[in-house]
């Protein structure tokens, strides 16, 4: 049996001769795209007329009749909040496991988050704990569909309905998923994307905002813009004083040349989508036959766009704890990690209210209400981020061979866990 690399064996693929293919991959067209906006010389959304053609093109896409171009993805979840009228006072459920800015862009609006548990499978906000963490404050919940995963959304809704709340759906790790045949971010009042690099499509930077609401989008379109009002006398005509000056806006505009890259980067995503997916497939038959290990599990309403894999590591069943059996997958050459390592409630952000000088939010004579970020408060979430987390870093460039080199290491660090379990006791 080869011995395992972290104690001295051969691992099954050196990263330093035989890397894993770069992510993203950057083709001819995104440089010509970028090299066309260049010889322009109009790089900002202002002068130009690519972040217009990457809207028009996303919300196409989606089918909603619109889509604001911004400056991320946590740019876009601060202006959705902002733009259904959260402020000093409310709350905003959250998910406890997800990426920090899901519940910052809570704090930007000076609302309070608060952390409802995920569900055990999908690792998606759990709608029954949703519904438990309502209050008289709530004023609107964000959903994230997290790796890929769309939401349970039909039970989100009904709850959203039940007690007039709003629904934020956080898309940035989920572009082109399905929820029951819709796309997701068309199922809530606005869906929040991110470009980043990182992303299943991407821009380097940048995000977008949809909806089928005309007044959020009017709104999310001048609060991007330092909240300037084109053609002020006709908005006027619609909107009282207080509503049309009401609103901080900001400089979180797209530019040209990230535009230009998403549009292209919008016509390759269904077939990078597949690929993902594909991997996934490979990987899952993989790891079926493993006792200890547990795939990502994908509900029948869910088409999953595996941002990531995310699977569930049982220690009690391999007996070597989780970051020891991560060690040796990363010596095998394996892109693993835990993950998230800890509930967003846990962040001395939130555990000592440190957002803001003087306490803001938390000490806001507009609230009225009482939250809590102690332990304990969203059971699974914490033991997701301490014991069962288990992420595999995929992504659509990785070829047949790359994905065999995957698996192999997993089975051998399977199969010599004796090995890592003399590790552990010595």
């Amino acid at each position: 049996m080869p011995k395992l690399a972290l104690l001295g064996g051969e691992p099954v693929r050196r990263l330093d001769e035989r890397p894993y293919p770069k992510y993203p991959s950057i083709g001819n067209e995104e440089i010509e795209a970028v090299i066309e906006v260049m010889r322009s010389g109009n790089l900002s959304s202002l002068r130009g007329h690519k972040v217009k053609e990457f809207e028009e093109a996303f919300a196409k896409y989606h089918g909603v009749p619109y889509a604001i171009a911004v400056s991320s993805g946590t740019t876009a979840l601060h202006l959705a909040l902002a733009a259904i009228g959260v402020g000093p006072g409310d709350e905003v459920i959250v998910p406890a496991y997800t990426f920090t800015s899901t519940a910052t862009s809570v704090l930007m609006q000076c609302a309070i988050p608060v952390f409802a548990d995920i569900d055990s499978r999908t690792f998606t906000i759990d709608p029954e704990d949703v519904e438990r963490k309502v209050t008289e404050h709530t004023r609107a919940i964000i959903v994230v569909h997290l790796f890929g995963c769309p939401a349970d959304m039909d039970r989100i809704k009904r709850i959203a309905e039940e007690y007039d709340i709003a629904i934020v759906e956080d898309c940035a790790q989920a572009h082109g998923a399905m929820y029951k045949g819709k796309k997701v971010g068309t199922i809530g009042d606005a869906g929040c994307f991110s470009f980043y690099q990182s992303k299943n499509m991407m821009t380097g930077e940048g995000g977008m905002i949809i909806t089928r609401d005309p007044d959020i989008a009017e709104r999310v379109s001048m609060l991007r813009n330092h909240a300037e009002i084109r053609g002020l006398k006709d908005y006027l005509k619609r909107h009282s004083p207080q509503e049309a000056f009401n609103m901080l806006g900001y400089n979180y505009r797209m530019t040209e040349l990230q535009a230009a890259i998403g549009l292209v980067q919008l016509r390759k995503l269904d077939r990078m989508n597949e690929a993902r997916r594909r991997i996934a497939s490979e990987i899952t038959k993989a790891i079926r036959e493993i006792a200890g290990l547990e795939e990502p599990y994908v509900p029948d309403y869910a088409y999953h766009v595996f941002h990531i894999y995310a699977m569930k590591y049982y220690e009690e069943e391999l007996g070597v704890p989780r970051d020891l059996f991560i060690d040796a997958l990363r010596a095998e050459g394996v892109p693993a990690s835990p993950g998230y390592e800890e509930p967003l409630y846990a962040n001395p952000l939130y555990r000592l209210r440190l957002a803001r000088k003087l306490g803001c939010p938390f000490t806001c004579p507009y609230y009225k209400g009482r939250v809590t970020y102690e332990d304990g408060i969203c059971p699974v979430a914490e033991e997701i981020c301490y014991r069962r987390g288990l992420w595999l870093l995929i992504h659509s460039e990785l070829s047949d061979d790359d994905v065999k080199d995957i698996v192999e290491g997993i089975r051998k660090v399977v199969e010599n866990i004796d090995e890592l379990k003399r590790i552990r006791q010595g």
